[in-house]
């Protein structure tokens, strides 16, 4: 075999061993960022999960916002990425425990009872003002003791909830979506998407809540979102018994 044949078939293998050992970096580096999302969402290959649908407040029938279909699309396509499956039920048929299954609870207490029992029972220290009278606390949040009211279209909040509930390493975790109004859902399912690596390496397994801003939904739609604050601790914390004539508690 002469020098210059020698060199090409050395120059082929060397070639085939980068490109084999390149792809298998890069499988791995994919299965390892596939199986951090996993964690993170508590859905491991194969595994079910449940979607929670609230309902549109503003008619009389039983129908979802079509902001809140955008929002359980963009679920459902996080749950695909998992290799999970998920059953979609509405506020009112959901009569099950939480932890066995992840969830993703969509919409305020106002339009999703399952939302008021989440929010009864793992943030006591939140609470929505739910009376449908025109008003400008109509909406407002209170958590801890800030008040945080809405203006329709130009700033509106929207409560952004991981949490797990006991000390059971295989508890699913609970994800809540509680906003103002509808388009402030789907900002919330939109910043999850796109912020779940960080999120996930900044909070772990651990539960967490977070207050978004939604800015100028009516130029912008739900695209724009800032994150107010870590809200994690006041929103666990209880608040003192409202006086008769407060505002509405989420439960």
């Amino acid at each position: 075999m002469s020098d210059d044949v020698r060199n090409l078939v050395l120059g082929v293998v060397a070639a085939g061993i980068s490109a084999a050992l390149g792809w298998l970096a890069r499988t791995y580096l994919w299965k390892r960022k596939l199986r951090r999302k996993q964690t993170f969402f508590g859905l491991p290959e194969n595994s079910e999960s449940l979607l929670v649908v609230n309902r549109d407040p503003a008619t009389a029938e039983p129908a979802v916002h079509r902001f809140d279909v955008f929002a359980l699309l963009e679920l459902s396509a996080l749950v695909k990425d998992c290799g999970a499956h998920v059953q979609v039920v509405t506020q009112d048929a959901a009569h099950q425990g939480f932890g066995e299954r992840t969830e993703f609870c969509v919409g305020g207490p106002g339009s999703n009872r399952r939302m008021v029992a989440h929010m009864a029972a793992m943030l006591p220290g939140v609470r929505v003002n739910v009376d449908p009278e025109p008003g400008p606390d109509r909406g407002a949040f209170q958590i801890g003791s800030e008040r945080y009211r809405m203006e329709p279209g130009v700033t509106e909040y929207v409560l952004l909830a991981r949490l797990t509930a006991g000390e059971r390493r295989d508890t699913r975790p609970v994800f809540l979506f509680c906003g103002q109004r509808a388009i402030t859902n789907q900002a919330a399912t939109r910043y999850l998407a796109r912020n779940h690596e960080r999120l996930a390496r900044k909070h772990g397994s651990h539960s967490f809540v977070l207050l978004l801003k939604v800015i100028n939904s009516q130029a912008y739609g739900p695209d724009v979102t800032e994150l107010v604050a870590d809200v994690t601790r006041a929103a666990q914390t209880a608040l003192p018994a409202p006086a008769p004539h407060g505002g509405h508690r989420a439960d």
